[in-house]
């Protein structure tokens, strides 16, 4: 992006960087369960250098399968989204020190197909911390482009979620809000998503073959908690003893099989936040909803590297105000011990679940999708207009029952009357501050309509008038969408949803197409930070003052999403609403590239500088320490940095690679342009022999910039 920047607007870009920074905080077990499950499909034999997987698909499929006898086509497919592993700011809890510095587990897309004689809907979880506006806008691009996918697939029948985990590389949102702390757009990551995500849909589309769907619900009770008990309180008491808990503890589970009875895949949906790993952790995972994807798949057999094989996703819900710490926020102690905990217990509900699934789908297969624009939207119900976006003071706190923010700028539940000059002149003050500072760039925001329209909300970052290019900072149109496949209803929401918000949209939805199944879909398609309940926003906790549009948000999302669910009742279309600007060509990044990589003199890219030591017990870690280079020069999709080879007579055989959670891979820079590798293994629960460890990358030299491949392998050790 080519831009000239006054001092004005880099104060203004400094004082708003800084308030995010503060804002978003929303075992490895016994390995046993983990480790023991690198079945032999993901093994693959090694005589010296291995060649990176290929992902791209081998298939194609120009004739549409016919149903045959069965109701539905299904298909799945999956696909590698795991961005930049150095150097490159994390999505979640927006702390600027937080950076990729190597993998725990990879990350993926993981798609669906379900369609019958006339319609088919997608629908994709992606191990990511949001589906943000220009990530729906360039696959919809992608697909449409595609003489293959465009005949049946569009924006209205696609479907992208987020399991929201907050271990994973960020930049990738068009909106300035969502990439203030990741030094701005980063391209690498974009690309590395958008292309995944399009090619998981692609192999679900080449995969489909007649089949059925099944579905099965259970109660998940002991995985999840409310973080925002003041705040769900503020519900009226008859709507809160209406339920048995105070989070929603209901796991929905699909279960696709194909017509000659070949299990192919498997989703489910539970509402509860993956953020069991915390703001120090630097390694991309998915946290405890990938590593249930994991533990399921590889229970399945599932081949990553292969274009047909068995998936699994773990899907979010209407988790905006459940945390899965049941012991207080992570400490980056225990983290990876509590995420396999909460984990596990996913994985074990969704075994049961899909085990006892012989209920099956019923019924077609239809999609209603329209953008509207929530910045001025009159919502008849309470004879007013929602707000153009803003976040609240309390958005500074982060939420403290969870994983707070490192720095404390407001409390959770500040409010317009609790900012008294007589009984709270610090805050007063610096609301006043902050507030006439901004209002210089932007006199909407200090407007007396502005400022009433947010009702209890002091607006502390007004994402809806602000702007340097003409565009706000956040978006103001965005899509809803419901897709139904037979008796089930899936609510596409491009929010984190609270579990009020959440039921009160489910149960006006169901009453109107009087579907047997109603799900929340979270995070989908776009992303606008929090919905909360009118009651809930009153008390301006984290969630509140993340609810953008004001207080009338949830009434706006219920009238909005009545409107589709009628229209699929009665059979008509509804319209596409107004066109979200694409802002692809509005992009900067102020994070360099890769200059250059070098190794020490008489060294070599994959020379190992710490040798693992002959002989371990077994159970015990083994490290080995590469000379390497910067992960960004490629990021191996569909392949890995760091392999664990067994030896089998005269040949190798991998038995864990980089997606595996008995493996971490750590980047690390020496001096100005040296790379220190870290890997190690966990040995538990493999068997004894003789193996070694093998380091693959690419380095880019600082003559020409071309960047090569290079591989490393440590000396054999034995597992006693």
């Amino acid at each position: 992006m080519k831009s000239q920047i006054s001092p004005l607007v880099r104060v203004s870009v400094s004082i708003v960087s800084f308030l995010f920074v503060l804002a978003c905080s929303d075992k490895k077990p016994s390995q046993s369960a983990i480790l023991g499950l690198v079945g032999t499909n993901q093994m693959e034999q090694s005589n010296g250098m291995n060649s990176d997987l290929n992902s791209g698909s081998g298939l194609s499929r120009s004739v549409a399968p016919s149903l045959g006898s069965s109701p539905y086509l299904v298909g799945v497919g999956i696909s590698d989204i795991t961005g930049p592993a150095a150097e490159v700011g994390m999505m979640g809890f927006a702390e600027t020190a937080q950076k990729t510095e190597g993998i725990y587990m990879r990350l993926w897309s993981r798609a669906y197909i379900i369609g019958d004689a006339s319609k088919r809907v997608v629908f994709v979880s992606a191990d990511l911390g949001m589906i943000f506006q220009s990530i729906k806008q360039a696959v919809s691009k992608k697909i449409s482009t595609d003489s293959e996918l465009a005949p049946y697939y569009s924006e209205a029948n696609v479907l992208l979620s987020a399991t929201h985990t907050h271990s994973g590389p960020g930049g990738y949102s068009h909106y300035f809000l969502y990439n203030a702390t990741t030094a701005g757009f980063i391209k690498e990551n974009f690309d590395v998503i958008v292309n995944g995500i399009y090619q998981s849909i692609k192999l679900a589309h080449q995969n489909l073959v007649p089949g059925n769907v099944y579905i099965n619900q259970g109660e998940l009770t002991d995985a999840s908690k409310n973080r925002s008990v003041e705040a769900y309180d503020k519900n009226p008491a008859s709507e809160r003893n209406f339920y048995s808990s105070n989070v929603d503890q209901t796991m929905t589970l699909l279960k696709l099989v194909a017509s000659d009875g070949r299990e192919l895949g498997m989703v489910n949906w539970f509402a509860v936040h993956p953020t069991n790993v915390g703001p120090s952790n630097k390694l991309i995972g998915g946290d405890n909803k990938g590593l249930a994807s994991y533990l399921f798949e590889k229970t399945k057999g599932t081949n990553y590297s292969a274009n047909q094989s068995f998936v699994a996703a773990f899907a979010q819900s209407n988790a905006g105000d459940v945390t899965p710490n049941l012991w207080g926020p992570a400490d980056g102690v225990n983290d990876y011990v509590r995420q396999n905990i909460i984990a596990d217990k996913q994985y074990q509900k969704a075994v049961s679940l899909y085990q006892s699934a012989n209920t099956q789908l019923t019924g077609s297969v239809d999609f209603r999708h329209t953008y509207v624009n929530f910045s001025n939207l009159f919502v008849s119900s309470v004879g007013t207009t929602t707000c153009p976006a803003g976040m609240g003071a309390s958005f500074s706190a982060g939420s403290v029952e969870d994983n707070a923010v490192s720095v404390d700028f407001f409390d959770e539940g500040t409010t317009v009357d609790s900012l008294d000059w007589n009984t709270n002149t610090a805050d007063a003050f610096k609301a006043s501050f902050l507030g006439g500072a901004l209002g210089v760039l932007w006199p909407t925001s200090v407007s007396e309509s502005y400022k009433l329209c947010h009702a209890e909300k002091p607006v502390l970052i007004p994402t809806g008038v602000a702007s340097f290019d003409g565009n706000p900072w956040t978006p103001p149109v965005i899509p809803i969408q419901i897709v139904k496949i037979g008796n089930l209803s899936i609510l596409a929401i491009p929010a984190e949803v609270s579990t009020m918000a959440g039921r009160r949209i489910r149960s006006l939805v169901k009453n109107i197409m009087q579907n047997d199944y109603t799900v929340i879909s979270a995070l989908a398609n776009s992303y606008t930070s929090y919905l909360t309940t009118r009651e809930e926003y009153s008390s301006q906790q984290y969630e509140g003052a993340s609810t953008q549009f004001g207080p009338h948000t949830l009434k706006a999302y219920e009238q909005e999403f009545g409107k589709l669910a009628s229209a699929l009742r009665n059979g008509v279309s509804v319209p596409s609403g107004p066109t979200p600007a694409d802002l692809t060509n509005n992009q900067a990044t102020f994070q360099t590239g890769v200059v250059f990589d070098d190794v020490p003199l008489f060294k070599s890219f994959g020379s190992v500088v710490t040798q693992p030591s002959p002989s371990y017990a077994s159970g015990s870690k083994v490290t080995a320490v590469f000379w390497g280079a910067h992960p960004k020069n490629n990021m191996l999709i569909g392949s890995s940095f760091v392999d664990i080879e067994r030896q089998n007579g005269s040949t190798w055989t991998v038995v864990a690679r980089d997606n595996d959670p008995s493996t971490t891979y750590r980047w690390q820079r020496d001096g100005v342009a040296y790379s220190k590798i870290t890997t190690s293994w966990d040995s538990t629960s493999y068997p004894k022999g003789t193996y070694r460890i093998r380091h693959r990358g690419h380095w880019k030299s600082g003559w020409t910039g071309a960047i090569s491949a290079y591989q490393g392998v440590t000396n054999n050790f034995t597992i006693q």
